[in-house]
């Protein structure tokens, strides 16, 4: 096949791969087997950027903050931004559980004291995703504490959820963008109310942000995008799916050279907040970038608060 054919698709819906099943699953299990054999990262690559602006919404707030992770699943999010985790630990678990004959109930228990067990952040986090068994699970191993499973792109927030929404500070994605629209976006800003909060959003590149931009800007925010940085989500499940978003990305006008050409998906980072925000918080200093600092190395050299210098592992 080439990029020519005239079988790929130009909707971006229809150019990604399909996950649907792995999100009826009553626990994690195969979420983790099917995208953490993909190399799913956007959750690691994001989670240091989250905890940077909750931080630096909590000083301004002066205050505790109320997240609302928009495409929650299983709450992978949520255990990554409160716990010293990463996804690939998580998948090292599950992985290592299913191959055990262990029922979804006594999974739940084992989740449950496992997250328990760390010291908890003063954070309020509601997870919103319409797969009803991923909300369930993650709210009953303590990672989100309030969940909504409505299909906001066709129907209107029933009271119980527009009170979960109250208070939300921020906005959170790694990949709910372009499955959800500006549809979803303004029945969770109506119910949100003033202040309108930030939202964080990793977005696959070949879902334009116009629309969703827009919406926002009704509100008085404005939408910066992380500048000279994309963020890798995982390899290409198949060739399919390799050449079909190659080929809308071309239609877009957009170079995937030494990006998705090379067999990752890519997404950009958006922040949409007051203009006031910006003006005092840089999104230059909010979202800063490290890349590697997370993989296993030897002893190295560390520079202490107190200005001495340690060798630790």
């Amino acid at each position: 096949m080439t990029m020519t054919d005239g079988s790929f698709a130009r909707e971006p819906n229809k150019a990604k791969a399909c996950f649907d099943s792995i999100y009826t699953e009553p626990d994690p299990r195969e979420y983790h087997r099917v995208l953490g054999g993909l190399n799913y990262v956007i959750p690691d690559l994001a989670k240091d950027i989250f905890r940077q602006l909750i931080a630096a919404l909590e000083q301004l707030r002066g205050r505790p903050i109320k997240v609302l992770d928009l495409g929650c699943s299983y709450g992978n999010n949520a255990a990554l931004i409160r716990f010293p985790l990463e996804f690939a630990r998580l998948q090292q678990r599950y992985m290592a559980l299913q191959s055990r004959d262990i029922s979804t109930s006594e999974l739940l228990s084992l989740d449950h004291h496992f997250f328990q067990s760390w010291p908890r952040q003063d954070l309020t986090i509601v997870g919103c995703d319409v797969s009803r068994p991923a909300v369930a699970y993650a709210r009953a191993v303590g990672l989100i504490d309030d969940g909504i499973t409505q299909d906001l792109e066709q129907e209107p927030l029933i009271q119980a959820n527009k009170n979960a929404l109250q208070g939300v500070d921020l906005i959170i994605s790694t990949g709910a963008i372009g499955y959800v629209t500006e549809r979803t976006l303004s029945r969770l800003l109506r119910a949100i109310g003033e202040p309108a909060p930030w939202l964080a959003a990793f977005v696959l590149r070949m879902f334009p942000y116009d629309t969703i931009s827009g919406v926002l800007d009704e509100y008085g925010h404005v939408t910066e995008k992380a500048s000279g940085v994309t963020f890798v989500q995982r390899r290409f499940q198949s060739e399919q799916e390799f050449l079909s978003v190659l080929s809308q990305l071309e239609a877009l006008g957009i170079d995937s050279r030494n990006k998705e050409m090379d067999g990752l998906l890519h997404s950009e980072l958006f922040l949409s907040r007051p203009p006031e925000d910006c003006d005092e918080l840089p999104i230059e200093g909010l979202a800063s970038v490290s890349s590697g600092i997370c993989l296993p190395y030897g002893p190295r050299f560390r520079l202490g608060d107190d200005h001495i210098v340690r060798l630790s592992p």
